[in-house]
């Protein structure tokens, strides 16, 4: 009798192994770009400050799949239609940042005197940036929680049919995996230029070039991100616009069809959500700005 439960329980173990790996596959397209994103956050933060920082977000995110992973589920159980209505909303916000610091990027440059303050305020250790650091997490966790719940809706239909405790198991198992992972990540990405400094330091040509590479490739690596990060937004935000509204996916499906599938599908498919994150963020800024100018002060972009 104990030899058959143990056997049914190492077999219910398998079969929920099975299903987070599955579950993990389903949303490796979306953890790429919470990668990308929330190492894009991290920019501008002095070295010191970094790995708090990404330990600052790391607890956001677990309290947000903390949140995310129960409402999904009562979601799930009561409510389902709801589901598709609340990631748009979620896209369309994911849009309208991307848009945003594009707009920001190419029509509101830091003026010269603005970056000098800038580098002398990283530099003084007298200066307070926890303001700064506040808002960079604010605005890393609030993205997060867009991705989280992707995540969390993704990997639920993973399970769905599935009995509730296994669908509790996989969401909270996925969820905690990702977390670790992602910010794990993170926080070796943002690290970078102080191994290679420790390499530099070294007697040995091949760690100094070593470490000199890294040098290197951190920031290059950090801007890269950056850019993927906010293309990221367009493309995450704009499929799950494209994806719930009828006429727009089977846009791509025509599109797909027109190239005859396979890699050029891809492409087209991609090319279709990024064209539809760009009308939607752009289409929500115009909104949000014109709605400042009428109900309350318009803040520069």
């Amino acid at each position: 009798m104990a030899a058959g439960n143990l056997l049914t329980l190492l077999d219910d173990i398998a079969t929920l192994l099975d299903d987070v790996s599955l579950a993990a596959k389903k949303t490796a397209g979306v953890l790429g770009d919470d990668l990308a994103l929330n190492a894009q956050q991290v920019t501008g933060v002095k070295a010191d400050r970094e790995l708090p920082v990404v330990w600052a977000v790391a607890k956001g995110s677990l309290l947000n799949k903390a949140i995310l992973v129960p409402a999904a589920l009562l979601i799930s159980a009561f409510a389902p239609w709801l589901i598709t209505p609340l990631l748009m909303i979620g896209g369309a916000y994911l849009c309208f940042e991307g848009f945003e610091k594009v707009v920001h990027k190419f029509l509101h440059k830091d003026s010269a005197e603005e970056l000098e303050r800038r580098k002398a305020a990283m530099a003084d250790a007298q200066v307070d940036m926890v303001a700064f650091e506040k808002d960079k997490i604010k605005g890393a966790v609030r993205t997060d929680f867009i991705l989280s719940a992707e995540i969390i809706v993704l990997a639920l239909g993973v399970v769905s049919t599935r009995p509730f405790l296994d669908q509790v198991g996989v969401l909270v198992i996925t969820a905690v995996l990702i977390t670790v992972g992602v910010y794990g990540l993170v926080a070796g990405i943002v690290k970078l230029d102080d191994v290679g400094l420790y390499l530099k330091q070294k007697t040995g040509s091949a760690s100094q070039a070593l470490g000199n590479g890294l040098l290197w490739l951190a920031p290059v690596l950090m801007k890269v991100l950056s850019i993927l990060g906010t293309i990221a937004m367009f493309l995450v935000g704009g499929g799950i616009i494209a994806h719930g509204l009828p006429f727009v996916h089977h846009l791509s499906e025509a599109a797909v069809a027109f190239v005859g599938g396979g890699v050029m599908g891809t492409v087209a498919s991609t090319l279709v959500d990024a064209l539809t994150g760009i009308l939607t963020g752009a289409l929500v800024l115009a909104v949000v700005s014109l709605g400042k100018k009428l109900f309350g002060k318009s803040k520069p972009l």
